[in-house]
């Protein structure tokens, strides 16, 4: 059989194939760890560069499905983003564009998790970092061209290189950040908003569009976050 058949072979079963889940005594530490990073308020504000990741990417990804065209997403050292889309100034594209921002980071540690239950840890680590490289292609800025680098170089060294045990570690961290750190973001806008603040927020702009008050919009973030949580949290349990 031709070499490069065989690697391509050997590449799509390493993908695809099921892994080893780890003890749980792994799965707690990981928990635990990422606690640490989320509920600290210092390490929180370098952690949080992720979360933004994860929050710019879902505006894109979604003005990308729904026919928008994306002009490009900037990352910015205050953890603060923006991306920037064409199209139609409201409708479904634009509500939806602007209502993933806050539910990204949620939502993508619950597909984690799911893959995780399935023992799809491979397969976990190289989809990220593909999105990661989409993600890239349209950054435009250079903090976040190298916030992206760095996190998609991390989880593609780990990948290629890491034992299993450690994979399975930076995976499950990395999910349970996702799921944690999509809580927090929530809680800090509503405090804003209470004080005056962020007036042109994602809830704002959605209240906009719409006309639904910018506290439903908050309330319907809380909800995605927290059920993510929930369910997330028990699939990488073992409890469902």
């Amino acid at each position: 059989m031709d070499t490069d058949i065989t690697s391509a072979a050997d590449l799509w079963d390493r993908l695809t194939g099921l892994q080893e889940a780890p003890a749980q005594w792994l799965v707690l530490a990981t928990l635990a760890a990422a606690l640490v990073f989320v509920l600290p308020r210092g390490l929180w504000r370098l952690s949080r560069n992720a979360i933004t990741i994860a929050h710019e990417g879902g505006h894109g990804l979604i003005a990308v499905l729904t026919g928008r065209r994306l002009d490009g997403i900037r990352l910015h050292s205050d953890t603060s983003g923006l991306t920037v889309s064409r199209g139609r100034p409201d409708g479904i594209g634009m509500i939806l564009t602007a209502a993933a921002g806050y539910t990204a980071p949620s939502l993508l540690g619950l597909g984690g998790a799911w893959l995780l239950s399935a023992h799809r840890i491979t397969l976990l680590l190289w989809a990220a970092t593909a999105l990661l490289l989409a993600m890239l292609a349209m950054i435009r800025n250079a903090y976040g061209a190298v916030t992206v680098v760095l996190t998609g170089g991390t989880f593609l060294l780990v990948s290629w290189l890491a034992e299993a045990e450690v994979q399975a570690g930076f995976a499950y961290a990395a999910v349970w950040f996702l799921l944690l750190g999509g809580v927090r973001p929530v809680f800090e806008l509503q405090g804003k908003r209470r004080h005056g603040g962020a007036p042109d927020s994602d809830a704002d702009q959605l209240a906009r569009l719409t006309n639904v008050p910018p506290a439903l919009w908050l309330f319907l973030f809380h909800t995605v976050s927290l059920c993510s949580l929930i369910g997330g949290g028990r699939w990488l349990l073992g409890l469902s």
